[in-house]
């Protein structure tokens, strides 16, 4: 590769689809990752989608080559406005809460960024170390690459809820009286 040169942005993009049985199922755009059978628990399939984008966010290191992949997708992450690609790379996470069905992780710049809505930054790239220095790698990344499994697409992945979790509220923020 010559130095200075840019590699494209990647991005993974975790589906949760609905079938007409009221199943339904997860997919990923890395095919090597493998999915568990339609379902027709829905929670539970949510929550593995979730955890198998957080698994491929875990195992990704945003490159300090990376070009934008919204740029190279047509700026479509933020529809109706356009930035000049500029900046550090990010990586990012896109859900909509409220749709809940798609989680896309992208390494975009920082102008791009700000524009995306339903977004999450996970990630900023280092800058590259000196010369002949040693390239520094994180010890959490290290743990975090052996605790995973290959591939971390089996069902068992998926952490279960813990029972002491408490559900959020419906309704918003409470007043104080």
């Amino acid at each position: 590769m010559i130095p200075g040169s840019r590699v494209p942005g990647r991005t993974w993009t975790v589906r949760l689809i609905g079938h007409g049985d009221h199943s339904v199922s997860v997919t990923c755009s890395v095919e090597a990752c493998r999915m568990p059978p339609r379902s027709k628990d829905t929670g539970a399939m949510r929550r593995f989608a979730a955890e198998h984008a957080r698994a491929h966010a875990r195992l990704a290191t945003v490159r300090p080559n990376a070009a934008c992949a919204c740029g190279a997708a047509e700026c479509a992450f933020h529809e109706g406005s356009r930035a000049s690609c500029a900046g550090t790379p990010l990586l990012v996470l896109v859900h909509n809460p409220v749709v809940g069905q798609v989680w896309t992780l992208a390494e975009v710049c920082q102008s791009c960024a700000p524009l995306i809505g339903n977004l999450s930054v996970l990630g900023r790239a280092q800058r590259p170390a000196a010369a002949g220095a040693p390239a520094a790698v994180p010890a959490v990344a290290q743990q975090t690459r052996t605790a995973v499994p290959g591939g971390f697409s089996s069902p068992q992945a998926a952490p279960e809820a813990s029972p002491a979790r408490r559900r959020p509220q419906r309704g918003g923020p409470r007043r104080a009286r």
